[in-house]
C-alpha cells in the first residue's frame, strides 16, 4: 500500500550497485553483519471513539518486523547497508505497510564521504518538535509523535573541514505520507483521500529536491545551519466533495526553508534552540523551539539520573495557507529518568500545553531489557483538556496506550 519508488529513485539506486561494482576492493575479505527484531504490540484505547462512524475497537494488536544487513570491505572505507521494515496490523489496512529504511552504499574517503541510495538523515537538538529535520518524510501511520521516518532516495556528500563540516543533498523522488485508514481510531472525521493527491510541482512526485548544510563545534557550542528547496514534506489538507462525501485531499507546495539549530552545553545542562523561516505556503512565516535539558545526576541510591526538560514552541504560520500546526504557542515539559542498571531501565514523563487555549497532550514511554535479546516497551498519549477549536479535538477521545514485546537478534 505505500507507493514506493519512481523511476528516478530506481536509477539512483543502480547506480549505487553500479558503482560498488567497479569500485576496486582491497585483498582483504568484506565482513557480513546481519541483526534486527521482532516485535509484537498492542495498542488500548480506553475510550469509545468521538464519531459515530469510527470503529468501536478498544485493543489493536499488530506484529512488526525490521532487519538490518551491511556488509563492509576495503578496509571499512565502503559499506553497503540494507534496513527492510513491515508492519501486520489486525485492524487497518493503512497501517499493515512496509517501507525500505535504507539500502545505500556509503564511501568514505580522507576528509570527505558519499552515500548513494535510501537513507535517513536526522538533524536538531530538541525534544519536543523537529523543526530543521526536513529530509526524510514522517511515517505517520506508524505513530503521531513524528519520530519514525521512511527511506528517502539521496546523494549524499560530505565534506569535514576545520571551520565545519558541509553537506549537499540531492534527492530525487518524493516519499508522500501516508494516513491511517478512515473510521479506525485516530483517523478523525474525515475521509483523507490520498488517491488524489496533488503537488505544485509539475512533476509531481517525481521532483527533484535540494538541501545543504553547516555543522561545527565551537567551544562548548554546536550549530548547524541547512537550506531546502524543494517539495514540502508536510501536506496541506484540502476539503472537496466527492459522491456526496466531505473528503480532503493531500496538496505538497513547493517551498524553501532556510534553518539553524544551536546546542550550548554548560555543566549539566544543555541549551537548546532550533529555529526556520520558510517561503512557499503563503506568506513566509518563522517558528522555533527553545529550551533546555538540565541533569541530576547519581541520585536515587547514586545509580540513577534525572533530566529536565522545558522547551517553548512558537509557530506563526497562516493555518488557511500552510499546514495546520498545534504547536504555535505552546509549553514543553517533561522529566526523563535513566536508571543506569544493567536492564537499561529508563523513563520519560512529557507534555505539551497549549498557551492559548489550555489544550494538552501528554505522553509516557518507558523501556526495560529482559535478558540480553528482549526489550519490553510502554508508551502513553494523553488528550486533555482539548478545546474544540483546537485541530487535536479530532483526537480528544483517543488516548490510548501500547505495550510492545521485542526480540532482537
Amino acid at each position: 500500500m505505500i507507493r514506493i519508488y519512481n523511476l528516478t529513485a530506481l536509477l539512483i539506486y543502480f547506480l549505487a550497485v553500479i558503482t560498488i561494482s567497479v569500485v576496486p576492493i582491497s585483498s582483504q575479505a568484506g565482513e557480513w553483519d546481519f541483526s534486527g527484531s521482532i516485535s509484537g504490540e498492542t495498542r488500548l484505547f480506553p475510550y469509545s471513539p468521538a464519531f459515530a462512524e469510527q470503529d468501536k475497537m478498544t485493543i489493536s494488536p499488530s506484529v512488526a518486523f525490521e532487519a538490518e544487513i551491511v556488509y563492509e570491505w576495503n578496509d571499512y572505507s565502503d559499506r553497503i547497508t540494507f534496513t527492510p521494515f513491515a508492519r501486520l496490523d489486525v485492524h487497518d489496512d493503512n497501517r499493515t505497510h512496509y517501507d525500505i529504511r535504507e539500502a545505500s552504499w556509503l564511501h568514505l574517503g580522507e576528509g570527505w564521504d558519499l552515500t548513494v541510495g535510501i537513507s535517513k538523515v536526522y538533524w536538531g537538538v530538541t525534544e519536543s518538535r523537529h523543526l530543521v529535520n526536513i529530509i526524510n518524510q514522517d511515517d505517520a501511520v506508524e505513530d503521531i509523535d513524528g519520530e519514525d521516518k521512511l527511506g528517502q532516495p539521496m546523494v549524499n556528500f560530505n565534506l569535514e573541514k576545520e571551520i565545519g563540516t558541509f553537506s549537499v543533498f540531492v534527492l530525487p523522488g518524493f516519499r508522500e505520507r501516508e494516513f491511517l485508514e478512515h473510521n479506525k481510531r485516530l483517523s478523525g472525521p474525515f475521509r483523507i483521500d490520498t488517491d488524489l493527491t496533488t503537488f505544485e510541482a509539475d512533476s509531481g512526485n517525481h521532483n527533484v529536491d535540494f538541501a545543504a548544510r553547516w555543522q561545527h563545534m565551537i567551544g562548548d557550542w554546536e550549530i548547524g545551519l541547512s537550506h531546502f528547496h524543494g517539495t514540502s514534506r508536510e501536506a496541506r489538507l484540502l476539503q472537496t466533495m466527492s459522491n456526496n462525501e466531505t473528503i480532503f485531499v493531500p496538496h505538497y507546495d513547493q517551498i524553501d526553508q532556510t534553518a539553524l539549530d544551536i546546542q550550548y552545553t554548560t555543566g549539566a545542562t544543555l541549551w537548546k534552540f532550533e529555529a526556520m523561516s520558510r517561503s512557499g505556503q503563503g506568506d513566509r512565516f518563522a517558528a522555533f523551539v527553545a529550551g533546555f535539558e538540565h541533569t541530576l545526576y547519581a541520585v536515587i541510591g547514586g545509580r540513577a539520573d534525572i533530566g529536565i526538560l522545558v522547551e517553548y514552541l512558537y509557530d506563526d504560520r497562516d493555518s488557511l495557507l500552510a499546514p495546520i500546526t498545534t504547536t504555535d504557542n505552546d509549553i514543553f515539559a517533561g522529566v526523563r529518568l535513566a536508571m543506569n542498571d544493567t536492564q537499561d531501565t529508563s523513563f520519560l514523563i512529557g507534555g505539551i500545553v497549549d498557551h492559548n487555549n489550555g489544550s494538552s497532550f501528554l505522553t509516557i514511554e518507558a523501556e526495560r531489557r529482559i535478558g540480553s535479546d528482549w526489550k519490553i516497551e510502554l508508551e502513553g498519549r494523553f488528550f486533555e483538556n482539548i478545546d474544540q477549536t483546537d485541530p487535536a479535538f479530532i483526537f480528544a477521545q483517543d488516548d490510548f496506550i501500547t505495550v510492545r514485546l521485542s526480540r532482537y537478534f
